[in-house]
């Protein structure tokens, strides 16, 4: 064996550990425990064809290679990406720090306050740059996020719009053409039709309840809003802009001249371009509508004892547990991004955000001046970064695209000739100086070079913000390099993330992020590229795209590839639009009910309603399997109507089940079509795929399978990958031609992440990537045997063996002695451990994946850890311990609690706090008590500024 593959590195058993475990499960072998689990019928009869795996030395160099093949132009194309710099300080501690990009999603608050504080500072930063009250903590991008306000208005018709049925969205003429496409997307199925045209043109009708405009707009126009605006309300509409956010350090902000709702991208607050993303979409609103609020909440709250802290609020889990009357199916947001996002915000204070963008508005003035001596036409009246310019006579788009790309500049061409140019924080001295020799060129005429930019711009006063922001002291002490090191690194001391121990989460696929998979984010190769530069500039991301997309037509057996999707949701959303516009293709359009059963991913009725289907649950037996009758009862019921099937394989009760083939020709049989939720993929790699059990499309989460971060809750990426039939209605993008299902803003999705997953793959290559799969099922089913006979496993296959996740059985263990699966959860925090995931699927119960990547030390001190904890559950049960006063139902133990002078507890502070040896040699200090779950949902404070009376 070659211990110089990712394979050996990446795998944390090792041979010498095989037998032990296999003994313990009872299997002779790791063959024969992969027989047991996974049905014979669906095994794959012929391997996966992929390249040989690579050293990590050896992808260093071949990715550097292809990086090598993309060219790095000066770009000027704007549209929603603009060239900036991520402080060094964030890059080196935030981006490069497995601290902050494989900890989860902060649903438990009490190892999380680190990243729930670097959150709620970005929800600050929203907040005061829009002027709105509330924001969230980020969505997927800008034109997902139009589509998020679009039905955000749309559900909040009143009573009369409802019942005269008003459906029709009014969208500027002038918003980026990539939001309008995912827009209408997203528009279709809701029943929503959108109208296009000039605002200051549009008269407003009953028909009429909601309206999207952009400021600036796509020709860089700041306009002025305030009449349309009071137009749209005494209509009774809601207003939804489309803001620059570093434009509003300037301009008079959205919040200030009656927005409704007001989204937008982060990208330029220090996030690289990465070739469309990813970047942090924000999303602000009123306070009354916060119940219709898509995406994740960060807000105030109390422990036990009072200390502030924070959580997620709202809408935690809210997808999950409304499921098909959740107002969204957002489950990943973008929180890695949102938190350097803040960061940037925080070095650099109100002041820096205001220099930067006055920089960039008087450069973009000058050179505007300047062009005008040249012949060119302004058609900019007030503007901030951009400027568009008709050309001369004597020039066409043609010639001065040869000039600029001989000078390597990218500038943005309009279809009728004219030419865009967008300024950033990174457009110095020389290249003002090249972008003006350019035109000169082009006109033939003269311009001496400039050494300096004066300092004033053109925005009318009616237009300049004079309103502050980020008031805060965080955003006010942190401004030297030193300072800022120590307050990321003191936040990041409060989280518990994969640098510290085994994070189980069922579903959740807490693996490995290689670091040598990793190194391309920090690559300007990669990380430099605009989404709509020239094909001829990203050979080495084409190259890379390319191939991952035929690497993952291998592994999961289909013909086609979109990595559009942002996010799994975005995926499962994405596979049932291409299901809608196939039905439709064959006159089968009117198809709107799709099975789900209770199986199945949480998120999964939740996008079948976003994509205008009606959800259909379908019971499961007493062990956890698809009931078959009723399965073929409500297909039989529903046949002229069943558009398809969402099933999850193997199902999140943690098992494959043996009549999916079955499954799937049941609904083949009505016409209708299987969508399998690839959220357990990795218990599939190299032993069957979709595409052999029989569905027609499935997304992956590279997120999980395929070993891109969390990243403390984004990036995610959900690419689907279909059967042949499906693939003419893979999603297309306005920058190739098509607005086909169009569902993200870039044509590549978050294509910056997508060398992770390429890495990956090239690394571990076939044998690898089955291996990791066969050591996820076999580290499974070790927790499964070594837990039986304390907490039970709630759902076993057919053969009594679990997949590579199980459900710990909680709900007697709560009956007996009212110890809850949530006070579980909490005591291991005082064991240095997260949470596995709580009452999902099945109320009261714990939910746990190990993954491939844990060594069998770290698996053993797992269960230690949980033996421990069900023996402090006995003692509650047979009364050495006190029922109300016990070491489960106070946990967590917080450092502050235990160093206190007063300890009135009935056990000791080192029972507390240092119950076995383990947690002495590698004790995790927690920051806060349990914290008040309900507090901040009854009063939400959403920004740093608010604090309970």
């Amino acid at each position: 064996m070659k211990t110089d593959l990712l394979s050996n590195r990446h795998i944390g058993i090792e041979e010498k550990d095989m037998e032990h475990m296999l003994n313990t499960i009872g299997v002779k072998s790791l063959d024969e425990l992969i027989n047991q689990t996974i049905p014979s019928n669906i095994r794959l009869k012929k391997q996966v064809s992929l390249p040989a795996p690579m050293t990590e030395r050896l992808f260093t160099e071949h990715i550097c290679r292809l990086g090598a093949k993309n060219k790095i132009f000066t770009t000027y194309i704007g549209m929603g990406w603009y060239d900036t710099i991520t402080p060094a300080v964030i890059q080196r501690n935030v981006l490069e720090n497995p601290v902050w990009y494989t900890s989860y999603t902060p649903y438990q608050s009490e190892v999380s306050q680190g990243r729930l504080e670097a959150l709620m500072n970005f929800q600050t930063v929203i907040s005061d740059l829009t002027a709105m009250p509330l924001a969230n903590c980020s969505l997927l991008d800008e034109a997902t996020a139009a589509a998020e306000a679009a039905n955000m208005m749309y559900g909040l018709r009143s009573r009369e719009q409802q019942k005269n049925n008003a459906n029709i969205l009014f969208v500027d003429e002038k918003v980026f053409p990539q939001t309008l496409a995912v827009i209408n997307t997203r528009a279709v199925p809701q029943g929503i039709v959108v109208l296009t045209g000039d605002y200051k043109q549009f008269e407003f009708t009953p028909d009429v309840f909601g309206c999207i405009i952009q400021y600036p707009n796509s020709d860089g126009n700041v306009e002025d809003y305030r009449g349309f605006t009071e137009k749209a309300h005494a209509a009774g509409c809601k207003v939804s802009v489309a803001a620059d956010i570093l434009s509003l350090a300037l301009l008079v902000p959205p919040g200030e001249w009656g927005a409704d709702i007001v989204f937008g991208s982060t990208q330029r607050l220090g996030i690289p371009m990465y070739y469309g993303g990813p970047s942090a979409a924000y999303f602000a609103t009123r306070d009354e509508f916060k119940r219709s609020m898509p995406g994740r909440i960060i807000g105030w709250s109390k422990d036990k004892y009072g200390k502030l802290c924070y959580r997620m609020a709202l809408q935690t889990r809210e997808q999950h547990i409304k499921r098909e009357k959740a107002t969204s199916n957002i489950c990943t947001s973008q929180a890695l991004l949102a938190t350097m996002a803040g960061f940037y915000a925080v070095y650099h204070g109100a002041e820096g955000l205001k220099n930067i963008a006055n920089r960039i508005h008087q450069t973009t003035t000058y050179i505007n001046k300047i062009l005008k001596k040249l012949g060119y036409k302004q058609q900019n009246e007030q503007y901030f970064d951009t400027i568009r310019l008709s050309l001369t006579d004597q020039v066409s788009a043609s010639q001065m695209r040869t000039i600029a790309q001989s000078k390597k500049v990218n500038l943005r061409y309009f279809d009728n000739g004219d030419v865009g140019i967008s300024i950033d924080e990174t457009t110095d001295i020389h290249d003002v100086n090249v972008l003006l020799t350019i035109f000169s060129i082009a006109a033939e005429k003269e311009f001496a070079e400039v050494t300096a930019i004066p300092e004033n711009g053109s925005l009318k006063e009616s237009f300049k913000r004079k309103s502050t922001f980020l008031t805060h002291p965080v955003f006010n002490q942190y401004h030297t390099e030193t300072e800022m090191m120590r307050y990321i690194k003191r936040l990041d001391r409060k989280d518990i993330s994969l640098a510290h121990s085994m994070i189980s989460l069922g579903s959740c696929t807490m693996k490995l992020n290689a670091a040598a998979e990793l190194f391309p984010l920090s690559n300007p190769a990669f990380s430099g590229i605009h989404p709509f530069a020239p094909e001829d500039q990203v050979e080495g991301y084409s190259e890379l795209i390319y191939n991952l997309g035929e690497y993952l037509k291998q592994i999961t057996g289909f013909a086609g590839v979109s990595f559009q999707p942002n996010s799994g949701a975005a995926g499962e959303y994405t596979g049932l639009r291409v299901i809608r516009t196939y039905l439709i293709s064959r006159g089968k359009g009117n198809r709107s009910k799709v099975l789900i059963p209770a199986s199945a991913h949480g998120t999964n009725p939740a996008s079948a309603v976003q994509a205008g289907f009606t959800p259909i649950i379908c019971a499961c037996d007493e062990f956890g399997n698809v009931d078959m009758n009723d399965l073929r009862t409500k297909a039989e019921e529903h046949k002229d109507d069943l558009a398809a099937l969402m099933i999850t394989y193997p199902s999140t009760h943690g098992i494959f089940e043996t009549e999916i083939k079955e499954i799937c020709a049941i609904i083949h049989s009505y016409g209708a079509q299987v969508y399998m939720d690839g959220a357990n993929m990795n218990a599939q790699v190299g032993y069957t795929n979709p595409g052999t059990i029989g569905a027609d499309v499935c997304h992956l989460n590279l997120h999980k399978t395929f070993a891109i971060p969390h990243g403390g809750g984004g990036p995610g990426v959900g690419p689907i990958c279909v059967a042949k039939h499906l693939v003419p209605f893979l999603p297309e993008h306005p920058f190739f031609g098509s607005s086909q299902n169009t569902v993200s803003s870039a044509p590549y999705g978050s294509a910056g992440v997508l060398p992770i997953t390429y890495g990956y793959i090239r690394m571990m290559g076939i044998e690898g990537l089955k291996q990791a799969t066969a050591i996820a099922i076999l580290n499974a089913n070790y927790l499964a045997a070594r837990l039986k006979d304390t907490y039970g496993i709630v759902y076993r296959g057919a053969n009594g063996f679990v997949g590579h996740e199980m459900i710990l059985e909680c709900r007697n263990i709560s009956n007996e002695t009212g110890i809850t699966e949530n006070d579980i959860a909490k005591r291991l925090m005082d064991y240095g451990y997260h949470a596995p995931t709580l009452s999902f699927p099945v109320h009261g119960t714990l939910m746990v994946e190990p993954t491939e990547s844990e060594s069998l030390a770290e698996l053993d001190n797992f269960v230690d850890v949980m033996l421990s904890i069900y023996n402090e559950i006995q003692e509650v049960k047979d009364g050495t311990a006190d029922k109300t006063d016990n070491v489960l139902v106070n946990a967590p133990h917080p450092e502050y609690e235990v160093v206190a002078d007063n300890w009135s507890h009935a056990y000791s502070r080192e029972k507390a706090a240092y119950p076995i040896q383990s947690v002495r040699d590698n004790k995790f200090w927690i920051n806060v008590a349990r914290v008040d779950n309900t507090l901040g949902d009854r009063k939400l404070l959403t920004t740093r500024y608010e604090t309970f009376d």
